[in-house]
């Protein structure tokens, strides 16, 4: 699985992807895959009322990358508590973000797999 960020063709990059750029209007055509990249917490937040099937508590962070001298921002769970702004983190595939079959939706019906960041 790729941690895709999306680029228009005058290089404007965002994650998560949109069908046109924010930024120009133009469509949003290449790809640039994260998940082998490092990147720096911009900030971080633990939340203690997750919802149901999600880990508590469950540590967020917002995470900037740059991309061909282009910065994106993403958010995702931390992979430890104990992480502070300024660190530098890498993106961690895991198999649940969190727990198939607690939820409204049909597990099938969804992908459980993604990315947490993690200390480098």
């Amino acid at each position: 699985m790729s941690f895709d960020a999306h680029r228009c063709p005058n290089g404007h990059v965002t994650y998560p992807g949109h069908t046109v750029c924010p930024e120009c209007g133009e469509e949003q055509t290449e790809t640039a895959d994260l998940s082998d990249e490092t990147g720096e917490v911009v900030t971080w937040t633990t939340s203690t009322a997750t919802p149901p099937g999600v880990r508590e508590p469950n540590t967020l962070a917002i995470v900037e990358f740059e991309v061909d001298g282009e910065a994106v921002r993403a958010l995702g769970q931390a992979t430890t508590e104990e992480i502070e702004t300024g660190d530098e983190v890498e993106p961690v595939h895991v198999d649940e973000l969190r727990e198939p079959g607690v939820g409204v939706r049909e597990p099938e019906s969804q992908e459980w797999d993604g990315y947490r960041f993690g200390p480098t």
